[in-house]
């Protein structure tokens, strides 16, 4: 398949317009313009490993949750993380797309995904003024106790242990794969019990769990893995091969 066509069924798959304003994703890398895409890697992050076993595994693509670059380069030194990670795939012949806050925010993304795995039924989207459909809230068939959710939340999403602020009963779910510190005012406007997200700070959980909004932090790495299932079926819908690169940069002890 064409490369063109092939980013164009991403753009399908979740459009660029949801993109946040302070976003850098899309495609990231397409050395000396290749053209072909046949066996694609999926993995949550660029990393050097998987950008190198990409390469070693005659892969022409890497697809990726986190943007390959971020900010803008000032050099390619190789000094640097970025730019060394930016050197190997370009010497190694290997393209690299990123699906950032528009894979977050898409139907059937990241944050979908996660209220599925969390036993919840969709009602609606939640989020702030810059990216207002982001979030997802949703409804447990039943109130439960937020340690017997939580406990749910760490069995469906594969996590060593979760951490758990608040307790009480609870039924509405709001979830935010990744970093949602700065959606917790915005779960709470929206009605939600509990706050699902990866990771959201101490002092900013403490406070919510306060006024009465649990908060569950179950990993930036938990949170979003899953939807590595959800882009490499899209690839293999498209007759192209695709594997998932799983790796964790952490490990909970």
């Amino acid at each position: 398949m064409k490369f063109t066509d092939f980013y164009k069924s991403l753009e399908g798959l979740c459009p660029s317009e949801k993109s946040a304003v302070w976003d850098n994703d899309g495609a990231m890398l397409n050395p000396l313009g290749k053209d072909d895409v046949n066996r694609v890697l999926v993995s949550l992050d660029p990393t050097e490993k998987a950008i190198r076993y990409a390469a070693e595994n005659g892969f022409d693509l890497l697809l990726t949750h986190h943007p390959l670059i971020f900010k803008g380069l000032k050099s390619l030194t190789g000094v640097d993380t970025v730019s060394s990670r930016v050197l190997t795939a370009l010497t190694s012949g290997i393209t690299v797309v990123s699906l950032h806050t528009r894979l977050d925010a898409a139907r059937g993304g990241v944050n979908d995904v996660l209220l599925s795995l969390c036993g919840a039924e969709y009602s609606r989207d939640f989020g702030d003024a810059e990216s207002p459909d982001i979030g997802r809230i949703g409804t447990l068939s039943e109130e439960c106790d937020v340690k017997d959710f939580a406990l749910h939340v760490k069995s469906a999403l594969g996590c060593d242990s979760v951490r758990v602020y608040g307790e009480g009963n609870v039924q509405t779910v709001a979830v935010l794969g990744g970093s949602g510190k700065d959606l917790i005012s915005s779960a709470a406007k929206a009605g939600a019990d509990v706050f699902v997200t990866g990771e959201s700070g101490y002092n900013a959980a403490e406070a919510a769990a306060e006024s009465g909004l649990c908060i569950i932090e179950a990993g930036h790495y938990h949170t979003e893995a899953p939807v590595c299932k959800v882009l490499a079926d899209h690839v293999r819908g498209l007759g192209l091969e695709a594997e998932i690169f799983e790796y964790s940069p952490y490990v909970d002890m």
